[in-house]
């Protein structure tokens, strides 16, 4: 019997390759996204498109649904829809924080509860949820989006110790910088909140450095074979640092201390 994976975000990035790499493994993949006409090229691959927006309960329940009903179970969950809301706290509008925390936490925890129930049922499940090395480390104004990771992290973490009992496993991946579209939108959105104020200075030296690093960025297919080996692999890791600056980041985080950390960021905004 094939399993049967849900992968949210997969009209583009790290949720598409991850797509592309389960299917391989010979597993039912429903990619799941709000633009559907983007994932075209997983239906061609016989792969099936279902429309989800994590910020409507309507949506959430039906894509769920959809999936039982054709198949009746779920094996994997792959938890990657998210985005960046850049800009300075000062700035950033708490209807967009909502928004921020709607989508990367709130959508994320309601279509795993949804899942859960078949799973205990089925003794068996695996959920991976897409973190960032943003869920470690900070830098400075992405003050919403580094919030809502570690919330992500912590909330990943008793979801793990809670789900064990019942076979279910939970994995986090924690990406580097990605060659993806993230990045781009991220210091598009810092750029309109923040790019003309008091932080106007600062703005245009972190848009700067996104800018040189570009082309150090891990290739997104890198990013898609570990999140299949997490959703996969018989044992899976709690965890999953992968991606450019990745692990040495949040190894500067771990073992020199706040003050260092924020002299090191500060030194690269001169």
């Amino acid at each position: 019997m094939k399993k049967v994976a849900i992968i949210t975000g997969a009209s583009s990035g790290m949720g598409k390759s991850s797509a592309f790499e389960l299917y391989k493994k010979g597993y039912t993949v429903y990619g799941m996204a709000r633009r559907t006409d983007k994932m075209n090229d997983l239906k061609e691959k016989g792969m099936e498109v279902v429309s989800l927006d994590l910020t409507n309960d309507e949506s959430i329940i039906a894509a769920v649904n959809t999936v039982l009903e054709k198949e009746g179970r779920i094996d994997v969950l792959i938890n990657n829809a998210g985005y960046g809301s850049y800009g300075s706290v000062e700035e950033v509008s708490i209807e967009e924080a909502k928004r921020q925390f709607e989508v990367n936490i709130f959508g994320l925890a309601r279509i795993t509860q949804l899942v859960i129930p078949t799973m205990r049922m089925q003794k068996s499940g695996r959920i991976v949820n897409i973190s960032s090395m943003g869920g470690k480390i900070y830098t400075p104004f992405g003050s919403w989006y580094h919030a809502t990771k570690f919330a992500l992290e912590g909330w990943s973490d008793c979801l793990r110790i809670e789900l064990k009992q019942f076979g279910i496993d939970v994995a986090i991946v924690e990406p580097g910088g990605i060659q993806t579209e993230w990045g781009d939108i991220a210091m598009e959105s810092l750029d309109k909140v923040s790019g003309k104020g008091p932080y106007a200075a600062m703005v245009k030296k972190v848009i700067e450095v996104s800018d040189k690093s570009k082309d150090k960025l891990t290739p997104v297919e890198v990013l898609g074979k570990e999140i299949a080996k997490a959703a996969s692999e018989n044992n899976p890791k709690t965890r999953y640092l992968k991606g450019y600056l990745a692990k040495p980041l949040v190894g500067m985080r771990k073992w020199l201390g706040d003050k260092t950390f924020d002299k090191i960021l500060l030194s690269q905004l001169k």
